[in-house]
């Protein structure tokens, strides 16, 4: 006979919240799962997979809509790869430029903190840079 899990247990089983699970159910990345005759909502391994699926995509950090593109193309193992290789990809050059631009940050940081001084406020190397008219480039807007 095949496991069902409370939406607690099945909280418990995945590290995931009560709040989460739903939120997932209500995006549509998680099937409704039946309910019991007093209503309580009732949980299969496939959705214990499915979380998982999402937890695993999530600490990847995929967002909410690549993971449910990879969800539906994993539905069609019969598919090609290509499409998922693509999702992948587009994840892969975002990662790059938040590296590129914590690269820059550290940059910035350190050169503010080499001329760190013991003297006055006045005279403090952080407070002027952080007074300067040239911010860093704005972050480009991920998917």
């Amino acid at each position: 006979m095949p496991q069902d899990y409370s939406i607690g247990t099945l909280a418990q089983c995945t590290g995931t919240k009560v709040q989460t699970i739903r939120f997932y159910e209500q995006r549509g990345l998680l099937p409704a799962p039946p309910r019991t005759e007093g209503g309580q909502r009732r949980y299969s391994e496939d959705h214990l997979r499915r979380l998982a699926f999402i937890r695993h995509g999530r600490d990847l950090g995929f967002s909410l809509e690549m993971i449910g593109e990879l969800m539906e193309l994993s539905e069609h193992p019969e598919a090609i790869c290509k499409d998922a290789d693509k999702i992948a990809a587009a994840h892969l050059s975002e990662v790059e430029e938040k590296i590129r631009r914590l690269e820059m940050l550290r940059t910035e940081l350190t050169r503010m903190l080499d001329h760190s001084c013991e003297g006055r406020i006045g005279e403090c190397r952080v407070i002027e840079t952080l007074s300067a008219d040239t911010p860093m480039p704005a972050p480009k807007q991920s998917r």
